[in-house]
């Protein structure tokens, strides 16, 4: 990710915002009319003096040294994914002359193909740091027929209003998760980044106020729920996993303990992607 001083400064200021005073030991006095901590409570947790403090969040200094970087994420109280997130965002500026940022990997690599053919009777997708699919095995194309589609994307997915409305899971966990991956993992000069979110923002008020809130999180495991015709919702374990060297590309896999409803299912949709296969394609189908 490349620094940007506004960026930066952005992320200072929601994160400021967002912390109460009761969070970091302050008393919340009765006149009181700023959201979250005031600018010299940051300065004075943080050791460092009100004006530098205010220079950041201006964006007038976005070169502040390690040491004041860590003061600033103990004072904000940033878990380990804010804290990689924030020395993200404060490295030095490229040379003037810099190439622009290369774009999202669009093109799954032999060997991660070859990865999802071993695979190939699980429910198994690769995507891209902006969440649009590249590819996608047999079961994981009818483990959510229509979605789990190469070319498509898993946020606007997810605030699809007919997702939303019959969501079994915490929809509001699962979109704010998806939303603090895209701004952890995402470029903010990736062009395809600004048309994602320029589309999102105006069609949802909900995904709006959850990028406001500058969360940044990767998503590495969890439960979903997924329901599947003939059987039913059922409960899944995935994973995902970052493949180095391929400009933000990701394998989430979906599985079940052996025995578990989640096992079988899988062993149910890989008979099925088998049965379908001469009329689908390929069992891992991707684009380019």
């Amino acid at each position: 990710m490349t620094p940007d001083r506004n960026t930066l400064a952005d992320y200072l200021r929601a994160r400021r915002e967002l912390l109460q005073p009761e969070e970091v030991g302050l008393n919340r006095d009765d006149h009181r009319r700023v959201r979250g901590l005031r600018r010299e409570e940051v300065a004075h947790l943080a050791g460092i003096s009100p004006e530098y403090y205010l220079r950041l969040e201006q964006g007038r200094d976005h070169q502040p040294s390690e040491q004041v970087l860590e003061a600033l994420a103990g004072a904000l109280l940033l878990d380990t994914a804010g804290r990689t997130y924030l020395f993200r965002l404060a490295r030095p500026a490229p040379a003037p002359d810099a190439p622009p940022a290369a774009p999202a990997g669009r093109r799954v690599s032999p060997g991660v193909q070859a990865l999802l053919a071993e695979w190939s009777r699980l429910p198994a997708y690769v995507s891209d740091r902006n969440h649009d699919i590249l590819a996608v095995t047999g079961p994981g194309a009818l483990l959510a027929p229509g979605y789990l589609v190469p070319g498509n994307n898993l946020l606007a997915a997810v605030f699809d209003p007919a997702v939303r409305a019959h969501s079994p899971d915490d929809w509001q966990a699962t979109a704010s998760s998806l939303v603090a991956s895209l701004r952890f993992h995402s470029d903010p000069r990736d062009e395809r980044l600004h048309q994602l979110v320029g589309a999102l923002s105006v069609r949802h008020r909900e995904f709006r106020r959850m990028w406001a809130r500058h969360e940044a999180r990767p998503q590495v495991s969890g439960t979903t729920l997924a329901h599947i015709d003939e059987l039913g919702w059922i409960s899944f374990h995935w994973q995902t996993l970052e493949v180095p060297g391929s400009c933000g590309q990701f394998v989430t896999t979906f599985f079940g303990a052996p025995g578990s409803p989640a096992a079988a299912a899988s062993a149910y949709l890989a008979v099925r992607s088998i049965q379908n296969q001469a009329s689908v394609g390929p069992d891992a189908i991707s684009i380019s």
